[in-house]
């Protein structure tokens, strides 16, 4: 039984494979990518026509010798991920805004063959904007957090309710830590 735990708990494990803060002349931008694999309950509800959402947000600080890191941008992602049985599709929105089905927001959609090419996608988050670039000091490293997670609130409320003790579900990852400002590429 203990054999099985160490494996069980590596399969819902997120983890942070880069994370960079880059400086072009219209902003700050932070760009990261994540690893995880869908445990075979999450993948059954994708499979069964239910969407997934998941959301990576940003923060970055200015130091203050003074007083508390003052927050001086902060960017948030949402993605959606579903399949669509007529098509044998993957369907990935992505919005800086909730997306719901009464929301009236900016999405960006995209199709995908395979659910590996979907979740590349949803694993890859590439120029979150930040900040201005006159926001931040010159040079040095700046404080970053980082967060990533699969949303479970907005499932229907059945599998929420179901979800209760359930740690295979737990798809998510944090970090804080300080990243020099690179120049783009």
């Amino acid at each position: 039984m203990l054999a099985v735990m160490p494996a069980f708990a590596q399969q819902t494990r997120a983890e942070l494979t880069q994370l960079r803060l880059e400086a072009t002349d219209d902003g700050i931008y932070l760009s990261a990518a994540v690893r995880f694999e869908l445990p075979a309950a999450v993948s059954d509800v994708l499979d069964k026509g239910i969407a997934l959402h998941f959301v990576a947000e940003a923060e970055l600080f200015r130091e203050r010798w003074y007083w508390t890191d003052q927050r001086i941008g902060q960017a948030t992602r949402y993605m959606r991920l579903a399949y669509q049985p007529l098509m044998r599709r993957w369907r990935l929105n992505v919005s800086p805004t909730p997306i719901t089905p009464l929301a009236s927001s900016v999405v960006l959609g995209q199709h995908f063959d395979t659910l590996d090419e979907a979740l590349d996608a949803v694993r890859r988050i590439g120029r979150l904007r930040l900040a201005d670039a006159g926001e931040i000091g010159e040079g040095g490293s700046h404080p970053v957090v980082f967060r990533f997670r699969l949303d479970t609130s907005q499932l229907p409320r059945p599998f929420q309710i179901g979800l209760v003790g359930q740690s295979e579900w737990n798809v998510s990852v944090e970090r804080s830590t300080r990243l020099p400002l690179e120049p783009a590429r």
